[in-house]
């Protein structure tokens, strides 16, 4: 046999070993597409150990989130993360299973979200979740029902329907831990009010047994409009959540509200807001006047100082309560009795023109008798 002819049979044997190679991996990759498959293996060993997760989508709206698991923190404000919420989307992507695979075509991906947010007409959302190991991206695309939805993993065809239903938001302001502070109103002794506009004014009460708030001062001749009308400012502090987040900066043309709530035991908590266009934004500090509330102090002031917190507007108006709502509104001026109404000023008439004698009609003079020629002067 020729060293020709040996040469083309090793090469048609190399060409049918690669091509057995490639059908075996098509037919194990055909089996691992199967209901009940889990469409991200080896996440579910790892989720303790991931370092990040990143989420995309095509406009540019991205958040990262960074943490060990335990804590966990937004990189895009610097401030940490809800780590429950975190914690269900890597448990919701490990246990994440096939229900059936929908189709391998492109042209498919965007009936069902699942383009790569590369393009600008994506809809769907890319989470790319890191371990030290390894890492795993997948674009969450539309739902399908109330319990599955639309997945693709990132760079391979197939388009799979998937549960449980994901729910990602590539918005930073959907992951912050939202709790800022909750002070009780039963703890609230004394409120100090100086607005940005209108009258300053205090709220306070001797014992925590009043329900009832004096007001002073309060103007002159105006009454509040009931016993209790101050005691929805003790309760502006509890349970007060943030919107957003950012670094404070200073706002040397803003108009800065302040509003001081003290409290029987001695913690005294300080708002300064403002508003920046429709955005409601406070900073909040602490201080304590006893010993029994240092601690809780110093650990208000560790994470709340340096910071601006957006605010709901509600939350925003209970806080800087103006005086006058809590004032009954004043009587109205009585109104002046109706002026009687001056005859109009008429034109003098002229006077009537003198009768003129009718033709027929003897005048006087001539219905005096004639004077006698004869009679003498």
């Amino acid at each position: 046999m020729s060293a020709r002819r040996v040469l083309w049979l090793l090469v048609a044997g190399i060409a049918v070993i690669a091509f057995a190679i490639w059908l075996s991996s098509r037919r194990h990759l055909e089996r691992s597409i199967m209901a009940g498959d889990l469409v991200l293996p080896g996440l579910q060993q790892s989720v303790n150990s991931v370092t990040a997760v990143h989420l995309r989508k095509a406009d540019d709206v991205h958040t990262t989130l960074q943490g060990d698991g335990a804590a966990w923190s937004v990189a895009e404000r610097g401030w940490p993360a809800e780590v429950g919420k975190v914690r269900k989307l890597l448990l919701s992507l490990a246990a994440l299973n096939i229900v059936e695979e929908k189709t391998r075509l492109a042209a498919n991906y965007p009936a069902l979200g699942v383009q790569d947010v590369g393009s600008p007409k994506a809809s769907g959302t890319r989470v790319e979740v890191v371990a030290p190991a390894r890492s795993w991206a997948l674009i969450v695309g539309k739902s399908s029902s109330a319990k599955s939805g639309y997945v693709r993993v990132a760079g391979a065809a197939p388009t799979l329907l998937a549960a449980p239903l994901l729910s990602v938001d590539a918005d930073p302001k959907a992951w912050l831990e939202q709790q800022l502070i909750d002070l009780p109103a039963a703890r609230v002794r004394q409120i100090e009010e100086k607005p940005a506009r209108g009258p300053a004014f205090s709220a306070s009460r001797a014992r925590k047994e009043d329900t009832n708030f004096s007001v002073a001062p309060t103007p002159k001749g105006r009454q509040l409009t009931g016993p209790g009308a101050a005691e929805p400012l003790a309760g502006a502090l509890s349970s007060l959540t943030l919107d957003d987040v950012r670094k404070a900066a200073a706002a040397p043309d803003a108009r800065l509200s302040h509003a001081l709530f003290r409290t029987f035991d001695g913690l005294e908590v300080e708002v300064v807001g403002r508003k920046d266009g429709t955005h409601s934004l406070v900073a909040i500090g602490a201080r304590s006047s006893a010993p029994a509330t240092a601690a809780e102090a110093q650990k208000l002031n560790t994470r709340l100082s340096g910071w601006e917190f957006e605010i709901p507007d509600y939350k925003s108006a209970a806080i800087f309560t103006p005086l006058e709502e809590l004032l009954q509104k004043p009587p109205e001026p009585a109104k002046k009795p109706a002026s009687a109404k001056k005859p109009a000023n008429r034109a003098a008439a002229p006077n009537p023109p003198a009768p003129t004698a009718d033709p027929g009609t003897p005048s006087p003079e001539s219905s005096l008798p004639a004077a006698d020629p004869s009679t003498p002067k």
